[in-house]
């Protein structure tokens, strides 16, 4: 477990050795003796928080609190409203590709509707089952190993998406965020109405919004990385570096230069070594 400090608050960090087995899985496991006010940052990914500490994370948003195991889909906490705190937090988080989620959540994503569901209601006394396994287990990687067999169990008895809507997704991806939304449905043979359905319908999300999250997230990595905003929005794609501070003050509520100290992305080079998407 490796250590990451911001300001007063120390937090340990450990990382799986392996890859999961199920491609579109990535975790991370936390444990933060005073988490003070963390604000949530968007990002293309569907979002497990399964916790199994003495303390238990809180998670402020519009509907109120949310305690304990959650589930939140992609592009969560836009608007930068959202914050998590607690004391003594253990927990693992999952990102799950919003190809792979509907198989493993149990629910499409687009059930979620960009809210926060606790992870009881998804899958029943599996959550606490859960809970109660990686609160006995000693190791991380065991942790680790342990939640990752349930999501293999879980995705293998999903449904899976279609191929064109994960198509779709791959293509948004893979370009960071580049690809011309008005293109895709052609090169699947699909008309736009069709793609947009079920696109939305599957990953929880239109298309126009999946690609500005992406290049959002693509551009957010790179200002933490010290990149300067004007040479971030001449290479993410945006019109202009003003273009760039509207959509990150749309995604997190804050300036480009308050949103690179946001401990949610610069804990990303230990959490998350392939930081993004």
């Amino acid at each position: 477990m490796r250590t990451f400090v911001h300001n007063a608050a120390v937090w340990g960090v450990a990382c799986p050795r392996r890859p999961s087995r199920v491609a579109g899985v990535t975790m991370a496991g936390f444990r933060i003796r005073d988490l003070n006010a963390l604000r949530m940052v968007p990002h293309p990914a569907v979002t497990l928080i399964v916790e199994f500490g003495a303390g238990s994370p809180v998670l402020d948003c519009a509907a109120g609190p949310r305690l304990g195991s959650i589930a939140a889909g992609p592009g969560f906490g836009s608007g930068g409203a959202v914050r998590a705190w607690g004391e003594n937090v253990e927990c693992v988080q999952v990102r799950l590709s919003p190809v792979i989620a509907r198989a493993v959540l149990g629910a499409s994503p687009a059930d979620l509707d960009g809210a926060v569901v606790p992870l009881g209601d998804l899958w029943g006394r599996s959550a606490a089952r859960v809970r109660e396994q990686l609160s006995e287990t000693s190791s991380w990687q065991d942790r680790f190993a342990l939640t990752d067999a349930l999501l293999a169990r879980r995705h293998e008895a999903g449904p899976p998406v279609d191929p064109e809507v994960a198509w779709a997704w791959h293509r948004i991806v893979g370009s960071r965020g580049l690809a011309r939304v008005d293109g895709l449905a052609a090169e699947v043979g699909w008309s736009r109405k069709r793609l947009w359905s079920r696109f939305r319908l599957q990953l929880g999300l239109p298309p126009k919004r999946a690609v500005r999250l992406v290049r959002f997230d693509h551009a957010a990595h790179r200002l933490v990385a010290g990149e300067s905003a004007a040479q971030v929005a001449a290479n993410a794609g945006y019109a202009d570096q003003s273009h760039l501070h509207r959509d990150v003050m749309a995604f997190t509520g804050a300036t480009p230069a308050t949103m690179t100290g946001e401990p949610f992305l610069t804990v990303d080079d230990i959490a998350w070594p392939s930081a993004g998407t």
